[in-house]
C-alpha cells in the first residue's frame, strides 16, 4: 500500500498543499512551525478520523476557515498473494461537528468505514501514552488492527457501541428493569464476542512484539502482553456482570463494566511495571507494538501498512534510528518522515525522495 496524492485544504496553517509521495522512503523537513507534522496529520486524519494531536475541532481547521479537507488516493494490492495493483482514493470534509466522506467516488455513510480504507501506522511525539496513558488510547490500538485485518470485527463493535448508548442513557433516565434488562442481553450479546476479538489479536501479536521490543530494547528483558476484559470474566459471564453492577451503575449514570473498560498492558520480567519505564524506554515499547501491528497487517493482507515517523530524530537516538529504518526499508513499506533535517541515523545508501515546507507551501528538493 502506498499514497500516490495527497492534498490539504484549511488544515492547521496552509490554505492548500499537495503532496505527491513515492513508494519509498519521503523525507519531509522544514523549520520548526513551518507545517511539517500537519501533512502526517492529514494522512492520519483520513486513516483515523482524528488527528494524533486531538480533535478536529481542537485547532486543526484553519483560522477563518469553516471546515477542512483532505483528499487521498493510493495503490493497493487487489487481494491477498495477488501481483496486481488497484488504485483507490477517498476524500474528507470536516467541520469540526460534522463531516461528509467520499470513497472510491460513492458517499460513505459511517466514517468508519472511511478510515478501515487507508491503513497508516503513526508513531510521534505522543505515542509513549499508549503504554503510559489512559486505556482509551490502548483500546483504540485494538480496535483500528481489528478494523483492517477481521472482516466481522466492525459489525460486532458497532453493535455493542450502539447497545452501550442505549443502556447508558437508560441509567440516566432511571430506566425501568424491563428496559434495562433488554439493552443487558444486548450489549452482553455483542461485547462477549467483542472480547474475544480483542485478546485473540492481542495474542496474535505477542511473539512479534517480544522480538521487535528485544531487538530495539533489550535491557526490559522478556515481555508479555496482557489483556484485561472489563469485568471479572474468569467468574462470570458480562450478563451477569451487567445484573450486578446494575445498582451502581443507576446511581453513576453510566454502565461501569463491559469491554468499554477493558484495557491491555505490557508485563516486564526485569520491570515491577510501566510504571518503572524511562521515557525513553515508554517510547520504544510503544514503536514495538506499533511495528508489530503493522507486520501482522502484512501477514494477514499482504502488504504493508503507510508508515509516518513524525519528528524521528527527537524521538529517538542515531542508534535505534538506523534499526529501525533498515527494518522499515528491508519491509518495502512507504514511510514519511519528518524533521528540521535529515535524521543522523538514516543510512546513506537508502534512496530518499526529499521534500521541504517553507511559507505554507511544500517543495521537490
Amino acid at each position: 500500500m502506498h499514497v500516490t496524492r495527497l492534498e490539504l485544504r484549511h488544515l492547521r496553517r496552509f490554505q492548500e498543499l499537495r503532496l505527491d509521495p513515492a513508494p519509498g522512503l519521503n523525507l519531509i523537513t522544514g523549520d520548526n512551525g513551518a507545517g511539517k507534522t500537519s501533512v502526517l496529520e492529514a494522512l492520519h486524519l483520513m486513516a483515523y478520523g482524528r488527528s494524533f494531536r486531538g480533535r478536529v475541532r481542537d485547532g486543526l481547521i484553519r483560522a477563518g476557515d469553516a471546515g477542512l479537507e483532505v483528499f487521498v488516493e493510493w495503490q493497493e494490492k487487489a487481494g491477498r498473494g495477488s501481483g496486481d495493483e488497484r488504485a483507490r482514493k477517498a476524500g474528507l470534509r470536516h467541520t469540526g461537528q460534522d463531516w461528509t466522506g467520499r470513497l472510491d467516488g460513492s458517499n460513505v455513510a459511517q466514517l468508519g468505514d472511511l478510515c478501515a480504507a487507508l491503513a497508516v501506522v503513526t508513531f510521534e511525539p505522543g505515542s509513549h501514552a499508549l503504554i503510559t496513558g489512559g486505556g482509551e488510547s490502548r483500546r483504540r490500538y485494538l480496535d483500528w488492527g481489528l478494523f483492517h485485518v477481521e472482516h466481522d470485527f466492525l459489525p460486532v463493535w458497532r453493535r455493542y457501541s450502539r447497545a452501550l448508548k442505549q443502556r447508558n442513557a437508560l441509567l440516566k433516565a432511571r430506566a425501568r428493569d424491563a428496559q434495562l434488562d433488554a439493552w443487558d442481553r444486548e450489549l452482553a450479546d455483542a461485547g462477549e464476542p467483542l472480547s474475544r476479538f480483542r485478546e485473540r489479536y492481542l495474542d496474535l501479536l505477542q511473539l512479534r512484539f517480544e522480538r521487535l521490543l528485544d531487538d530495539l530494547a533489550p535491557a526490559l528483558g522478556q515481555s508479555r502482553l496482557e489483556y484485561a476484559t472489563g469485568w471479572r470474566r474468569e467468574e462470570m459471564s458480562l450478563a451477569d456482570a451487567l445484573l450486578l453492577s446494575r445498582d451502581r451503575d443507576l446511581t453513576a449514570g453510566y454502565t461501569s463494566v463491559g469491554p468499554h473498560r477493558a484495557d491491555w498492558r505490557v508485563a516486564f520480567g526485569s520491570l515491577p511495571g510501566r510504571e518503572a519505564l524511562s521515557r525513553g524506554q515508554s517510547k520504544l515499547t510503544a514503536l514495538a507494538a506499533l511495528l508489530a501491528q503493522a507486520e501482522h497487517h502484512d501477514e494477514v493482507q499482504g502488504e504493508w501498512p503507510v508508515v509516518a515517523l513524525d519528528d524521528l530524530a527527537s524521538e529517538l537516538d542515531r542508534h535505534h534510528q538506523g534499526r529501525v529504518l533498515a527494518r522499515l526499508q528491508a519491509s518495502g513499506a512507504q514511510i514519511f518522515i519528518t524533521g528540521t533535517e535529515t535524521p543522523p541515523g538514516l543510512p546513506t545508501e537508502f534512496p530518499v525522495h526529499r521534500f521541504h515546507v517553507e511559507h505554507g507551501a511544500i517543495t521537490t528538493c
